[in-house]
């Protein structure tokens, strides 16, 4: 039974980084997996796109945060890095799973992105102003129930406050799976587990040996077929690297 859950284990679990810390050569000798930031903020060119697909390792995974245009209003600082320019009297379009053109156009364009990828994974972040409302919720069913899955899975990560029953009825009601940092909070629902580590208390918290043990006691609780532990800190190449040599010699 032990040499079972070892071998469960390792083949399991899926660690990587949120974004590339270092060179995509690197990068891919080290690890299966990347959530691709780039993105949130702005989609890349196709030609970007198809260049990391095609230097990329057959197996290697790119799972990918949607279009800021999607979650986040225009008020978010996150806007500063978008490209586009804002329509004044658009503002109001975007942002919090509206349903309206502009939001479902970003949602065309993180699709063409994925497809190109061949991502399988699409994480949806919402900021903490995203909050627990009638009208949100109501947004967010109108926009999962308005676009084509194509085999997608769809991640939901909530910031802010949010009752944990809600947040597991939205994700049965929609087939969501609800990421969590597993240091603030447990996922309740979902096919997989998909954990975002953002560092205790500090994007600037560098992981240590008892950290590594609480994520390790945690996944050897899981019965999920697949458990993603993406590193979202400053020193996510580091934790990562250290995280991934315990779970490959247990």
């Amino acid at each position: 039974m032990l040499i079972y859950n070892i071998f469960k284990m390792k083949k399991n679990v899926k660690i990587g980084c949120c974004g590339f810390p270092v060179s995509r050569k690197k990068y891919y000798e080290k690890f299966k997996v990347v959530e691709i930031q780039k993105t949130f903020y702005q989609i890349p060119e196709e030609n970007t796109l198809w260049k990391w697909r095609e230097e990329a390792p057959e197996d290697f995974e790119f799972t990918l945060k949607v279009f800021q245009l999607i979650t986040h209003p225009p008020s978010s600082p996150t806007y500063r890095k978008l490209k586009m320019k804002i329509e004044e009297k658009k503002i109001e379009n975007y942002g919090f799973f509206k349903p309206t053109d502009e939001v479902f156009k970003a949602w065309e364009l993180t699709e063409k992105a994925a497809r190109i990828l061949k991502s399988k994974i699409l994480i949806f972040q919402c900021p903490a102003s995203f909050k627990q409302n009638d009208l949100n919720i109501k947004n967010m069913e109108k926009f999962f129930n308005s676009i084509k899955r194509n085999n997608f899975i769809f991640g939901w990560e909530p910031r802010g406050k949010w009752d944990e029953k809600i947040v597991e009825e939205i994700c049965k009601n929609l087939n969501l799976v609800h990421v969590v940092d597993p240091f603030k909070n447990e996922s309740v629902y979902g096919v997989l587990k998909y954990w975002r580590l953002h560092g205790i208390g500090s994007y600037r918290y560098k992981f240590g040996e008892k950290d590594f043990l609480f994520l390790r006691e945690k996944i050897e609780k899981e019965n999920r077929n697949e458990i993603y532990v993406m590193f979202n800190n400053i020193y996510m190449k580091e934790d990562a690297s250290a995280f991934k040599k315990i779970i490959e010699e247990k």
